[in-house]
């Protein structure tokens, strides 16, 4: 097979008369690019939803040589064919908005994948700039790629950097501005195809041209039609008359291979420029990522690694956090409702009262937990950032079968532990929809920090010196809750439904202190200012409920929703104030604690915990804990449960479910506490 020798095309540098100029991030997963958009933007970012899509949307903004920048940073993508939404958007982004310049994330490390990507953003008619990161780890590995010779093979800019250094951010950014200012010329290299195909597209081309979206460079339409691309099929046969329509699909019937022949030249030009610019390591010479993975991937030692960092993590989670939390409550939330008790002792008993017991009472127990939740992410964001998590969900797989799901389900599943939220939006890796659905059911089982929290804080209170012994055990109820959960529910709603694992693993690296405090600071800014809303006007409700109508807690209009709820309370050896708190947990699970303190009086959670002590049996104790655990969703998982499957249905399955398992669980472990105590 022959191909033409790559062409090139002059890109006209399209200067807007906007103050701010727009640059669109590009690139493949675990290239780095959501490091550079981090150090570029700061703290100068929002994050929210593509418009009618579930895919995560970053935009940011910067300031450069006296220039103000928009950063959008497209989602990670391995091409430009519609085989998800994300590559959907990311084309669509590029030639509907037309951003100034695209700056295309490579790795050095992995040079021969990423161009994949750049050799269709290449073909677009918008100026680009190549990033060229991770340098570092490609000389780890033994790689040596050479930024000129690859600038001149693609006929664009190539910067070499280290983003998580920020090493070549600067020269990047110049780069930018140079393309800007018109002082360097862009003549991309371009892929071609086989000449029997090149002659194929002019014949497409010809015959879409009057009804091509002008948005969209005409040759590149007919290309996507030859690639059997869904979107611009659907588009195309929309717009063109039925008579033109039935001509062009005739051509695409006659040239099914066409998309083998489109795709071969775009691995032959990545193969050109991959052969004059890098220099691989030597036959035979073993990287530090092979040796590595030779132990964090292995199905025995892997899963005994896997277990000891988790246990690691759990313990510095708690270890470190408790004593954080109680210096909180004794160094921050004792005084301020001291102070604040001094400021109103000449006031009524009901402001008194709602600020000290409702306000203080029920936030301040809440903030308490703050250091839990710090320590969990950051954790976290250090495991994702090196890249191992991905070999956690490699060794977890088989594991993972046993529920019908594979090892990505692992990843989602994990960042549960921090929040049951941000767990099932990353259900979106899962290609399989009825494995997606699966994990997305059985998310909300796995213990989330705010929970955890309410574990840490009541398990003291409940079994003193024993306390770390009964937290584990009830976080591995939990688990072992989960895996059966997932059992039965794949074998009665997706009869057993198996699929396929494939998994990118990327090479590790050394971690991002920036890229980590930004996950942990916006994990942290997002449960204050929940701390600050939610819980702050739902501590207030309950405060108000428990007062009115005559200030007496056991005549008021909590008590007598309580007593509603009673008889399943006293199942589990509850009375309507567990009950109660319980319920509001419904809203945020760090609710419990707020309403156990604004009804048990107690500014302090020290004297919380000690009032706790003293009115519950241990059986009663454990019981609440029990179902605390495995409670309803919260209200914002509730709602990102509805968003991700789209369905009501689902939803509210989902919520029957976990209230059965909840209260079953509590009973069964009551029960048999009393039992045994007896």
């Amino acid at each position: 097979m022959t191909f033409h020798t790559p062409t090139q095309q002059k890109i006209e540098i399209r200067m807007t008369d906007s103050a701010t100029r727009t640059i669109a991030l590009a690139g493949q997963p675990n290239m780095g690019k959501s490091t550079l958009f981090n150090l570029l933007t700061g703290l100068n970012q929002h994050v929210g939803n593509w418009p009618g899509k579930t895919v995560e949307q970053r935009q940011g903004s910067f300031q450069f040589a006296g220039h103000a920048y928009q950063l959008v940073d497209l989602p990670g993508t391995y091409s430009l064919t519609a085989n998800s939404p994300e590559e959907v958007i990311a084309r669509e982004y590029i030639l509907r908005e037309k951003p100034d310049l695209v700056v295309a994330v490579v790795s050095a490390a992995n040079l021969e994948r990423s161009l994949y990507l750049v050799s269709e953003l290449i073909c677009l008619p918008v100026p680009m700039v190549v990033a060229l990161n991770m340098i570092d780890v490609a000389e780890q590995e033994g790689v040596q790629v050479d930024a000129a010779v690859l600038q001149a093979a693609l006929g664009v800019p190539v910067v070499p950097m280290v983003a998580t250094k920020a090493n070549g951010v600067k020269d990047l950014l110049n780069e930018v501005e140079l393309v800007f200012q018109g002082k360097r010329i862009l003549m991309p290299r371009l892929p071609e195809v086989h000449d029997e195909h090149r002659l194929v597209i002019d014949q497409v081309s010809d015959l879409i041209r009057p009804s091509v979206p002008a948005i969209y460079p005409v040759e590149w339409a007919a290309t996507k039609l030859l690639e059997g691309d869904v979107e611009m099929t659907a588009q195309m046969k929309s717009l063109l008359l039925p008579a033109r329509w039935t001509d062009v699909h005739a051509i695409l019937m006659q040239h099914e291979d066409a998309m083998l022949s489109i795709a071969s030249g775009r691995y032959a030009w990545v193969e050109r420029v991959i052969r004059a610019a890098v220099r691989r390591p030597r036959l035979g010479q073993v990287s530090l990522t092979d040796r590595l993975d030779r132990w964090a991937t292995h199905p025995v030692i892997g899963l005994l690694i896997l277990a000891g960092i988790l246990g690691l993590v759990f313990w510095l989670t708690f270890t470190m956090g408790s004593p954080l939390q109680e210096w909180l409550d004794t160094a921050v939330v004792a005084p301020v409702a001291g102070l604040a008790s001094g400021w109103l002792s000449a006031a009524p008993a009901w402001l008194h009262g709602l600020v000290v017991d409702g306000i203080i009472g029920g936030v301040g127990s809440v903030l308490t937990f703050l250091p839990v939740m710090v320590i969990f992410f950051a954790s976290f964001g250090l495991l994702e950032d090196v890249g191992y998590m991905a070999r956690a969900a490699y060794v977890m797989d088989n594991f993972m079968h046993l529920m019908g799901l594979h090892g990505k389900s692992f990843l989602p599943l994990f960042l549960g532990f921090g929040c049951n939220v941000p767990a099932i939006t990353g259900t979106r890796v899962i290609d399989a929809p009825a494995a997606r659905l699966l994990t997305i059911l059985v998310a909300p089982l796995v213990p989330c920090a705010a929970r955890l929290g309410v574990l840490a804080f009541l398990a003291p209170a409940f079994f003193g010196r024993a306390a770390a012994l009964v937290s584990w055990g009830l976080i591995l109820l939990s688990l072992v809750v989960l895996v059966l959960s997932g059992i039965v529910l794949n074998r009665l709603l997706f009869k057993g439904e198996r699929t396929a694992f494939v998994m990118e693993m990327p090479l590790y690296h050394l971690p991002n202190p920036r890229t980590i405090g930004l996950l942990v600071w916006q994990r942290a800014v997002s449960f204050i200012k929940k701390a600050g809303t939610v819980i702050l006007v739902m501590s207030a409700a309950i405060w108000a409920l428990s007062y009115f109508p005559g200030g007496n807690l056991e005549t008021s209009f909590l008590a007598k929703l309580g007593s509603l709820l009673a008889p399943v309370g006293g199942w589990m050896g509850m009375d309507w104030r567990l009950t109660v708190a319980l319920l509001t947990s419904f809203l945020a699970k760090e609710n419990s604690v707020a309403t156990l303190g604004v009804m048990f009086g107690s500014g302090e959670s020290s004297g919380l915990a000690q009032t706790l002590a003293a009115t519950y049996s241990p059986a009663a104790g454990l019981a609440f804990l029990v179902v605390s655990l495995l409670f309803i969703p919260c209200a914002a998982t509730v709602a990102v449960i509805r968003q991700e499957t789209g369905s009501w249905r689902w939803t509210l399955f989902n919520i029957a479910f976990m209230l059965v398992l909840s209260v079953g669980a509590g009973v069964a472990v009551y029960q048999l506490a009393v039992a045994v105590g007896g």
